[in-house]
């Protein structure tokens, strides 16, 4: 039993342990994919207005336009909506895609819809994780602190046992010996036993 118990809570240590390499990996990778997303939410959140109050040209010289530039490479989307998002991102001056703006804005509200569905999905992911590894530390931590408390008992149950044995290998000793001086005994007595017979029976004759 004891064996046992020191080797399911070993289980339990080395489960929490990889639990725990797990979850610091997934939040990191969590908080490198929701960075991104904020990132490149904030820029959408700049452009959309910039371009819906006719100022896209200053916007096009800012850092969140670089951004947005960004996306329209990497995103799924058609190939239309992404010629009309690359054109309307390389032109210096934007004017003469001014009767196009509805389109450009319908084409980043898009992208923004689906970036905050992202992040969304992505949190509750991440919520979740938490939660699962909550639970899963908490249930072999008690695990552990059960097994270790039977260990202790257990071991404590150990050496008493061990004392007893030694008293008992003691008590075998001494009864050995008393044993051979017992089976001396007999022996003698068996010669005394033969020399009364043999006078008992000398007496009996000379009677």
């Amino acid at each position: 039993d004891l064996k046992a118990h020191q080797t399911d809570r070993a289980a339990a240590k080395d489960a929490i342990a990889k639990a725990t390499a797990m979850r610091n990996k997934e939040a990191a990778a969590y908080a490198k994919e929701t960075g991104d997303l904020k990132t490149n939410i904030g820029a959408l959140n700049k452009a959309i207005p910039a371009i819906e109050k006719g100022m896209s040209g200053g916007f096009l010289q800012t850092t969140s336009a670089s951004v947005v530039r960004s996306l329209s490479i990497s995103m799924d989307m058609s190939s239309v909506d992404r010629d009309l998002l690359t054109s309307f991102l390389s032109s210096g001056n934007s004017a003469s895609y001014s009767p196009k703006s509805g389109e450009i804005t319908g084409i980043l509200k898009t992208m923004l819809d689906e970036m905050n569905a992202d992040l969304k999905d992505a949190t509750d992911k991440e919520n979740a994780a938490i939660v699962a590894f909550d639970e899963l530390v908490s249930a072999k931590t008690k695990e552990i602190d059960a097994l270790t408390k039977a260990i202790e008992s257990k071991s404590i149950r150990v050496g008493e046992l061990g004392v007893k044995i030694a008293e008992m290998k003691n008590d075998l000793t001494d009864t050995e010996e008393d044993l051979v001086e017992s089976k001396k005994f007999l022996a003698d007595l068996d010669v005394n036993c033969e020399k009364k017979r043999k006078e008992w029976s000398l007496y009996q004759k000379m009677r």
